[in-house]
Protein backbone atom coordinates (compact mmCIF):
# COMPACT_ATOMS: atom_id res chain seq x y z
CA UNK A 1 0.00 0.00 0.00
CA UNK A 2 1.56 3.34 -0.92
CA UNK A 3 0.72 6.08 1.51
CA UNK A 4 0.24 8.99 0.47
CA UNK A 5 0.33 12.96 2.17
CA UNK A 6 -2.88 14.15 3.70
CA UNK A 7 -4.73 16.86 1.68
CA UNK A 8 -5.71 20.11 3.03
CA UNK A 9 -8.09 22.68 1.79
CA UNK A 10 -6.80 25.57 4.02
CA UNK A 11 -6.75 28.95 2.35
CA UNK A 12 -3.98 31.23 2.95
CA UNK A 13 -5.32 34.51 4.39
CA UNK A 14 -4.95 37.68 1.89
CA UNK A 15 -2.20 40.09 2.42
CA UNK A 16 -3.86 43.48 3.52
CA UNK A 17 -4.04 46.00 0.58
CA UNK A 18 -2.03 48.87 0.89
CA UNK A 19 -1.90 51.93 -1.06
CA UNK A 20 0.23 50.43 -3.71
CA UNK A 21 -2.76 48.15 -4.80
CA UNK A 22 -4.60 50.14 -7.55
CA UNK A 23 -8.35 49.67 -9.00
CA UNK A 24 -8.09 47.99 -12.18
CA UNK A 25 -10.91 50.07 -13.56
CA UNK A 26 -9.85 53.41 -13.04
CA UNK A 27 -6.44 53.25 -10.68
CA UNK A 28 -7.70 54.58 -7.49
CA UNK A 29 -6.64 53.45 -4.50
CA UNK A 30 -8.01 49.34 -4.22
CA UNK A 31 -10.11 48.35 -1.21
CA UNK A 32 -11.80 45.28 -2.51
CA UNK A 33 -9.74 42.18 -3.59
CA UNK A 34 -11.40 39.28 -5.66
CA UNK A 35 -9.93 36.00 -5.71
CA UNK A 36 -11.11 33.98 -9.16
CA UNK A 37 -11.48 30.13 -9.37
CA UNK A 38 -8.43 30.50 -12.41
CA UNK A 39 -6.29 31.85 -9.45
CA UNK A 40 -6.04 35.12 -10.52
CA UNK A 41 -7.48 38.67 -8.72
CA UNK A 42 -9.37 41.65 -9.03
CA UNK A 43 -8.87 44.69 -7.50
CA UNK A 44 -11.27 47.56 -7.22
CA UNK A 45 -12.12 51.01 -5.29
CA UNK A 46 -14.71 51.37 -3.34
CA UNK A 47 -16.68 52.91 -5.88
CA UNK A 48 -16.16 50.29 -8.51
CA UNK A 49 -16.96 47.58 -5.94
CA UNK A 50 -20.03 49.25 -4.94
CA UNK A 51 -20.99 49.49 -8.91
CA UNK A 52 -19.73 45.76 -9.67
CA UNK A 53 -20.53 44.03 -6.59
CA UNK A 54 -23.06 41.64 -8.01
CA UNK A 55 -21.51 40.43 -11.01
CA UNK A 56 -18.13 39.97 -8.98
CA UNK A 57 -20.09 37.82 -6.14
CA UNK A 58 -20.99 35.33 -9.35
CA UNK A 59 -17.41 35.22 -10.03
CA UNK A 60 -15.52 35.18 -7.07
CA UNK A 61 -13.62 32.55 -4.90
CA UNK A 62 -13.08 35.04 -2.33
CA UNK A 63 -13.28 38.51 -1.38
CA UNK A 64 -11.31 40.70 0.80
CA UNK A 65 -12.77 44.16 1.32
CA UNK A 66 -11.54 46.55 3.61
CA UNK A 67 -14.12 49.18 2.65
CA UNK A 68 -14.44 49.90 6.03
CA UNK A 69 -10.97 51.26 6.21
CA UNK A 70 -12.46 54.77 4.32
CA UNK A 71 -14.87 55.22 7.93
CA UNK A 72 -12.85 54.01 9.80
CA UNK A 73 -11.85 56.56 13.04
CA UNK A 74 -8.08 56.42 13.92
CA UNK A 75 -7.09 55.85 17.98
CA UNK A 76 -6.37 59.14 19.97
CA UNK A 77 -2.49 58.95 20.47
CA UNK A 78 -1.37 59.93 23.87
CA UNK A 79 0.68 63.02 23.81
Amino acid sequence: MIERPEMTTAVAPSAPLTAEDRCDRCGAQAYLRVELATGGELLFCAHHAREHGDALKEIAVTVHDETHRLTDKPAPVAD
